[in-house]
């Protein structure tokens, strides 16, 4: 009996992208051709349940313009990924791309993610349980075929390596060519099929190759998820650099299972009514842009308000500002946020905590006392302060926006908050006026200013903790510099959707020379300092479906040395 295959599902945001973009980028350095907006190939191929599926584009030109962005620490780590890559498919199955796949492929390819679970046998556990024991997950790739001659010479020619076994099966009437290239080791299993001459199927796991066999006979493929046509169409690019596609439901599941991660069954249950995530990469000049999309289970009871109310908070910020976090009801937004956390291990911020902090921290009530009135767009910012500024004790502000129809009812909570700072802390409460408008200051027991709140307008509240620069945020709501006038931030943002729901905005050259960041990925450092900025655009698309839209500004290297020549000689 062979050992347990590792599990990849922990790493698939990641380690996904980078095993299709590792094989498509030694695989398929062909001359392109425009890519089609249909469906991609393998999406007739993949069963309808993978984990995760991505497409990637052959075209030559795109792959080395990839190569040309970051700095050369990062187009070192992004080749060394692949030259692994290259060498564990490829070269050390004695394969040369240039003379075996060349000559044969298409335009594009498809690496698929599967669950290991024998869906043929009827399970003697709960489906998550079931789950649970899986032991790993299954590769699929789809290579479509542009000539069909030089494929079945190419395939004719497939022979086990000194020591493998090869052996030629029928699955459904379908030819399989099953390569064990060290039975007396561990996961090693190499399948290959051609079907109808139209794609070349490679698979990790026998198994596997009788999934994509059944999706395609039976029209159980990734093209029949519930809402995927539509939404993709959504998306569409000309020549994008690739697609992707996460199963919501499926891999919510898998992450449960995973030891110490279990959802609770009503955070399960309110992701099984989401059905997908999808999304579109495509390459410019300064950088990375990728249209997303997420949609609901069509058969779901739970419907979206489509309620795009953003889009103003950016011009009531300063031009300096290095972070912007905007959306377009805070009330509606905690609401959504508190039904999926609620208990959630995997919460970054658990909303149990946040309520009962509060609580603790003022002696007030979050939702009643304060999100109540918070039913308008808001903004959390990042504001640094003046090269000027004679205060050191603060770097930088964090600003909080909102905007409120009952300013009678924010009035008194403000005051309320201002009481509790006074009574339990100490604070010194001190009222100024800065261009005519009042502002409170909260000053600690050493004299420091720590925060200050006030209103820009009658119904836009903000709050500062941090640096004073109230007086700066009064200036920047009535003049023309502020963020949404800068070029940083009209190149990094994205302005095709509208009207829209939220945005995000982060200057990541400027924030990671002033401030640190927390460490959230490995080689972390290593893609910052090739990154300029980052733009998000959001937006309810209908009452279905979510639309997002990403910019990453990155810098240029030089041009890419030629890869390195395989460890292993075909």
């Amino acid at each position: 009996m062979k050992k347990k295959k590792p599990s990849l599902i922990l790493t698939l945001s990641s380690a996904g992208l980078l095993i299709g973009g590792g094989i498509a980028g030694y695989w398929l350095l062909t001359q392109g051709k425009p890519l089609s907006r249909d469906l991609p190939p393998g999406a007739t191929i993949i069963p309808q349940d993978a984990l995760f599926a991505v497409s990637l584009t052959t075209d030559v030109r795109q792959w080395e313009q990839l190569r040309q962005f970051g700095t050369s620490e990062v187009q070192a780590e992004i080749d060394k990924n692949i030259v692994q890559l290259r060498d564990r498919f490829l070269s050390n199955n004695g394969y040369d791309f240039h003379k075996d796949i060349q000559p044969w492929v298409g335009e594009e390819v498809t690496l698929a993610v599967l669950a290991n679970v024998d869906s043929s046998k009827p399970p003697a556990k709960p489906v998550a349980e079931n789950i649970r024991t899986a032991s790993s997950q299954q590769l699929v790739l789809v290579l479509p075929i542009k000539n069909a001659q030089n494929a079945k010479t190419a395939l004719t020619q497939l022979q086990a390596k000194k020591g493998a076994s090869l052996k030629e099966r029928q699955y459904k009437n379908i030819p399989i060519k099953e390569i064990d290239i060290n039975p007396s080791s561990t996961n090693e299993d190499f399948a290959v099929s051609v079907i109808e001459n139209k794609y070349v199927v490679i698979t990790d796991d026998s198994k596997a190759m009788e999934k994509a066999i059944d999706a395609y006979q039976a029209k159980t493929s990734l093209s029949t998820v519930p809402g995927y046509a539509n939404n993709i169409s959504k998306i569409s690019s000309y020549q994008p650099f690739g697609q992707f596609y996460i199963n919501v439901p499926t891999s919510a599941k898998i992450a449960s299972a995973a030891p110490n991660r279990q959802f609770p069954a009503q955070v399960l249950s309110q992701l099984q009514t989401n059905q997908g995530l999808a999304g579109t990469i495509t390459l410019e000049n300064e950088g990375v842009r990728l249209k997303g999309v997420s949609w609901l289970n069509p058969n779901s009871s739970r419907v979206l308000r489509v309620d795009n109310s953003a889009g103003e908070m950016q011009n009531r910020v300063p031009a300096e500002t290095l972070m912007m976090l905007s959306g377009g009801n805070l009330a509606r937004a905690w609401a959504d946020y508190s039904s999926t956390s609620q208990n959630n291990p995997l919460s970054p911020m658990p909303p149990e905590q946040l309520r009962n902090g509060f609580k603790s921290w003022v002696n007030m009530d979050l939702e009643r006392d304060f999100l109540s009135w918070m039913n308008g767009e808001f903004s959390v910012s990042v504001i640094p302060t003046s090269k000027d500024s004679q205060d050191e004790t603060f770097r930088a502000a964090l600003v909080f926006m909102v905007k409120t129809n009952n300013r009678q009812r924010a009035d008194a909570a403000l005051k309320q908050l201002d009481e509790a700072m006074r009574s339990q802390y100490q604070f010194r409460i001190e009222e100024k006026q800065a261009l005519g408008k009042p502002i409170i200051n909260w000053i600690g027991p050493f004299g420091t200013l720590t925060a200050s709140h006030g209103w820009m307008d009658d119904d836009v509240a903000f709050i500062a903790l941090g640096a004073p620069i109230a007086e700066k945020i009064l200036t920047t709501n009535q003049s023309d510099n502020s963020l949404a006038r800068t070029q940083a931030f009209q190149k990094a943002v994205p302005s095709e959707l509208n009207p829209i729901n939220g945005q995000f905005f982060l200057d990541v050259e400027r924030t990671s020379k002033n401030f640190p960041l927390p460490p959230l990925f490995p080689n972390q450092q290593i893609f910052l300092n090739a990154t300029r900025s980052i733009g998000v655009t959001s937006a309810v698309s209908d009452n279905r479906s979510n639309r997002y839209d990403i910019f990453i500004s990155l810098k240029k290297g030089g041009k890419p040395a030629p890869l390195p020549s395989p460890t292993v000689t075909p």
